[in-house]
């Protein structure tokens, strides 16, 4: 048997380990980042941040009642399901709502139910949304009608809570047409027709 015969070792060339080990490593470096983005997804997922409704608005409004009499000044809107504008609104009004839960009352009122007819009338509304700027004893000091950008209400509701004048206390926007649901006022104790009835 002749010793010149070259031994064929287990252990791999040193350049083939070094390759090895580069693509074990790469391998390992795709599965991290791999996992990690797919854990970023399914945080970024969950955390989302929906689109507040008109419905849940409604659903978290103070109650009119409570916002007169509790002390905090107050933004009312009168609004409708349908109405595009307040749709639109809708996550401006629950991101100022959250910034001043504790400063102001949110009221929101629902235009189709006629519950909300004499306020309708009061604050005469035939646009929509209809913002009314309450005091804390339940004045109106301001209103806007229409799309309102979140900076102007925002400082009107800093000078709201300031008890100062309201910066933006006419402003108009875009605006959804409704008619209040009035009922017709014809009877026979019509003022004018007690003229025929006056003796000379």
């Amino acid at each position: 048997m002749s010793t010149d015969s070259p031994v064929h070792s287990p252990v791999h060339s040193p350049e083939k380990f070094k390759a090895s080990i580069g693509v074990r490593l790469r391998n390992f470096l795709i599965a991290i980042v791999a996992i990690a983005l797919s854990v970023a997804l399914v945080l970024g997922l969950r955390t989302q941040t929906t689109s507040a409704t008109l419905a849940q608005l409604g659903e978290q409004s103070i109650p009119l009642e409570v916002a007169l009499t509790n002390g905090k000044p107050s933004l009312m809107e009168f609004y409708a399901d349908w109405c595009t504008v307040c749709q639109k609104m809708a996550p401006d009004i629950a991101q100022l709502e959250q910034q001043y839960a504790d400063k102001v009352n949110f009221v929101m009122l629902n235009v189709d139910n006629t519950k909300w007819l004499p306020e309708m009338l009061r604050y005469r509304v035939d646009g929509i949304p209809h913002l009314v700027y309450l005091n804390k004893d339940g004045e109106a000091v301001a209103q806007a009608i229409g799309d309102q950008p979140r900076t102007i209400m925002t400082s009107n509701l800093e000078a709201l809570v300031a008890s100062s004048p309201l910066p933006y206390a006419q402003a108009s926007g875009r605006v959804s047409q409704f008619n209040a649901p009035v009922t017709s006022t014809t009877s026979q104790d019509d003022p004018r027709s007690h003229g025929a009835q006056v003796v000379n």
